[in-house]
């Protein structure tokens, strides 16, 4: 075979590689609108994100690119009239660890069936399974590009220490989603230096992205035979004994620092939203009555820490007339499984409907 004739091709092909590559790192890493997925089209959408250490038995797993993480949910799908979208955000609680999608707090609201003003609602699942606000930001500022009527935001204290903000991996591998969001609301947060950040946007760098979205649709087939996206496995039951130790991670009684928890977040959700309604929720923790309950609330909380942090939420809460739900007590301690903040799917039934008479009094007003 002729070399010369060899030689050009492979200098075109490397030509168009090259150029291919240099197009890439042009171009952002994530896009917003739609993006190439069979879910909602050839398969239904997932019912919440797709999480998860076991894609081979549960269909689903951890990935780090939000939009494909959008594209394969429900929400992903054309807006039908006469149907409010409320989003519900939060952590694993709300994504529903150790919970079938119709145990969900959101699964438990839709069975209720509830309605505004001939109107009916639909409770949509995004919570994500790491505590994080700054996390709970980044997937409510994604959502705003599907109408949300309303959002729902459970949250607790362990989301706001600073230290936990970006030590969600979802939140620390989308620096360019959050730097402007930081930027824009002046939070105190700083990425680690990205040396690399232009390798990142070629080929190469994006190969993860890549095989994670061909996973992502290929695990969807099994998911539409199935209905799996989680494995139930024998658990170890949240702590009811606790320590005596009184601190709080790195703070000591008396004082939790509120200069060191990301309160901001708060504003600049409402700010983010505009005119959507924003509806805190401070959800149902476990309170223990083992031995040394009289300090902690559970292996999360020592009481005097939590106490302030209600305190300050409710502050901040009514400064930024953010209507707040503290349902904090509302859930027997027998009730959680795993963590302080997991709850059966009974408890969740029980929540469900509590919580639903509080938001059709600020939804339906």
């Amino acid at each position: 075979m002729d070399i010369k004739f060899l030689r050009n091709v492979f200098l075109k092909a490397l030509s168009l590689f090259i150029i291919f590559n240099l197009i890439l790192m042009a171009l952002p890493t994530s896009f917003k609108g739609d993006q190439l997925s069979i879910y909602n089209h050839l398969v239904p959408g997932r019912e919440r994100f797709p999480f998860g250490e076991t894609p081979r038995q549960a269909y689903n797993f951890s990935l780090y690119d939000v939009d494909a993480m959008f594209a394969s949910h429900e929400l992903d799908s054309p807006k039908s009239a006469n149907i409010k979208r409320i989003f519900v955000m939060g952590d694993s609680s709300v994504w529903g660890t150790l919970l079938k999608p119709e145990e969900t707090l959101t699964g438990q609201l839709n069975t209720l069936s509830l309605s505004c003003k001939d109107n009916s609602l639909y409770f949509y699942n995004l919570g994500y399974p790491t505590i994080s606000v700054t996390k709970d930001l980044m997937l409510m500022q994604r959502s705003l590009a599907y109408q949300p009527d309303a959002v729902v935001w459970l949250t607790t204290l362990e989301a706001f220490p600073l230290d936990k903000q970006l030590a969600s991996p979802l939140a620390a591998n989308n620096q360019e989603i959050l730097q402007p969001v930081i930027d824009y609301y002046g939070l105190p947060l700083t990425f680690e230096p990205q040396p690399n950040a232009l390798l990142d946007k070629s080929l190469w760098g994006r190969r993860r992205a890549i095989a994670d979205w061909i996973r992502l649709q290929l695990y969807g087939i099994m998911y539409a035979a199935t209905g799996v996206d989680q494995i139930y496995p024998d658990y170890t039951p949240a702590a009811w004994d606790l320590e005596a130790d009184q601190n709080y991670g790195q703070y000591k009684p008396p004082t939790l620092p509120k200069e060191e928890m990301l309160f901001q977040a708060l504003p600049a959700a409402k700010d983010m939203l505009g005119n959507i309604p924003l509806i805190l929720v401070n959800e149902p923790i476990m309170i223990s009555t083992g031995q040394n309950s009289d300090l902690r609330y559970n292996y999360f909380y020592p009481r005097w820490a939590y106490d302030q942090y209600r305190e300050i939420l409710s502050e901040v809460s009514i400064e930024n007339q953010i209507p707040l739900i503290d349902a904090w007590n509302w859930v027997d301690a027998t009730s959680f499984t795993n963590s302080a903040i997991h709850m059966n799917a009974e408890a969740e039934q029980a929540f469900a409907e509590r919580l639903s008479e509080q938001l059709l009094s600020r939804l339906c007003d």
